[in-house]
């Protein structure tokens, strides 16, 4: 049967709306956004909890293409990324494609199209998929015994009840990853007694978190090379600590160490209690798992009504939550800052049927997580994997959005030369690609520093750090421009 668009997208965030636009710069009109969630932005909708923010720089954080010159600082708040979603969605004319509360099921390729299913019954078909999920949309539930019995308030930062008021409360926060250490200062100021229980500390840097003064907001309006040049700046932090310190580990190990003792100073001047101290620095090498930045994460626990709990959590009951030393601590309100579910839920996040019934779920489960130039795989014509292993690139979501622009670029103007409409990665390619970067991997923190205490979301439950890429950002920018258009077939 005919195809009813000419590319469904599955995902309205960031990720979706680049893919979009760089489908719409190659001609092609009738596309489909479809999202489970009642408005677009992803990540930036779903997430409003205390404190939300970008962790990094804001200049760096958006669309090269698109710059924001009105951040208000340094890094953005949540509210003004969602905004600025809906700015480009506007900008760029996506709205139009989008539909909202739509929960695809599914999908799977009849040999000229794909048949993506609805939530409900309805099924669309569509000559090319785009999966646009995001890395970080299937939520963690801990698997702590008796959580279902707790008869006070739980609420996960995914699902952030603004009516709620936590004045007064005795809460308790299970997490310190990066979002709890957006949300911990915020509760701190409010509750009554704060309660972390940490099974992992974070690696934590000072934050030059200033406000972006009106008159240079308005200097990047008018002069975008100012912008540019910021933002260029801000990269090359980035650079420096996330690939010469984590990926070029090999090569670059004292930018690991300057990184580290840079976090270790900052923990210091914050903290002097030595007891406390010990308990908040990681025991785990520096990039193991996602650093963060906060001025005030570290000060909120030396407040005398927040506590710092390393003891395993054993059971949860009615009214508390005990540990393994039998300590128990009554609690009013559960705030589960548990993460996501990567790699059991979100590679991928539908099941997703190639050609002859190849299942991608089970087959990177079977075999490795792998995809070619972490975007496209072999066995799934016309299917464009945007949230893939190995396809996140640097610190910075856009530098990876923005690579795979250019890889859809390179990629379907190649298909139209060749007078074709359907692709598909070769088996060979994509075996080299995959054996390139795990011997890239080799020279990574991953691979040769200590991070057997990291329980870091980077690495699958194969004990491989697959979902960064482990390149620099300008070699990924270089290859999506220029790989070799003979490691696709075209029919």
């Amino acid at each position: 049967m005919d195809a009813q668009y000419d590319a469904v997208i599955v995902g309205a965030g960031f990720g979706g709306m680049g893919a979009a636009i760089q489908l719409r710069r190659l001609g092609y009109r009738d596309l489909l956004i479809l999202d489970r969630e009642d408005d677009l932005g992803g990540t930036w909708h779903v997430n409003r909890y205390p404190g939300l923010a970008v962790d990094i720089p804001s200049s760096t954080y958006s669309y090269s293409f698109e710059p924001n010159p009105y951040w208000s600082r340094l890094f953005a708040p949540g509210a003004e990324l969602k905004k600025y979603a809906e700015h480009v969605a506007d900008k760029y004319g996506l709205r139009g494609s989008m539909r909202f509360r739509t929960v695809v099921t599914g999908a799977t390729w009849d040999g000229s199209c794909w048949r993506v299913s609805i939530e409900g019954g309805e099924t669309v078909t569509a000559k090319y998929l785009l999966t646009a999920t995001g890395f970080l949309s299937q939520p963690k539930m801990p698997d702590i015994e008796g959580i279902d019995r707790f008869a006070g308030k739980v609420i996960h930062t995914t699902a952030w009840d603004d009516s709620y008021d936590l004045a007064g409360k005795r809460a308790a926060v299970i997490g310190t990853g990066a979002t709890a250490v957006q949300l911990i200062p915020e509760i701190a100021k409010v509750a009554a007694e704060l309660t972390v229980y940490q099974r992992t500390p974070i690696w934590v840097s000072p934050k030059p978190d200033y406000a972006v003064p009106k008159p240079l907001q308005q200097a990047f309006a008018k002069l975008p090379l100012v912008q540019r040049a910021v933002r260029l700046a801000g990269s090359s932090v980035l650079e420096l600590m996330m690939i010469s310190g984590v990926v070029q580990y090999r090569q670059f190990r004292g930018a690991n160490r300057i990184a580290e003792r840079w976090c270790r100073a900052h923990l210091y001047r914050q903290v002097r209690d030595p007891e406390l101290r010990r308990k908040l620095t990681p025991d785990y090498s520096f990039g193991c798992k996602r650093p963060t930045f906060s001025n005030d994460y570290f000060p909120a626990f030396t407040r005398p009504h927040v506590h710092l709990e390393t003891t395993s959590i054993e059971r949860i009951d009615e009214t508390g939550i005990v540990t393994a030393d039998g300590k128990r601590t009554e609690i009013d309100t559960l705030v589960l800052a548990t993460g996501f579910n990567l790699w059991d839920t979100n590679f991928p996040a539908i099941e997703i049927i190639g050609r002859d019934g190849k299942n991608l779920g089970k087959w990177w489960r079977d075999n490795r997580f792998q995809a070619y130039e972490g975007v496209t795989v072999p066995g799934f014509p016309n299917l464009v994997s945007l949230n893939s292993p190995y396809s996140y690139s640097g610190l910075s979501y856009f530098t990876t959005i923005e690579c795979q622009m250019k890889h859809l670029d390179r990629l379907f103007k190649g298909m139209r030369a060749r007078g074709a409409d359907t692709f598909e990665v070769t088996q060979r390619a994509n075996d080299e690609f995959l054996d390139r970067m795990k011997h890239k991997v080799g020279h990574s923190v991953f691979a040769l520093g200590q991070c057997a205490t990291a329980n870091s979301y980077y690495f699958n439950q194969h004990g491989e750090a697959t979902l960064l890429r482990p390149t620099s950002t300008i070699s990924a920018h270089r290859e999506a421009a220029r790989f070799p258009l003979e490691d696709y077939s075209f029919a």
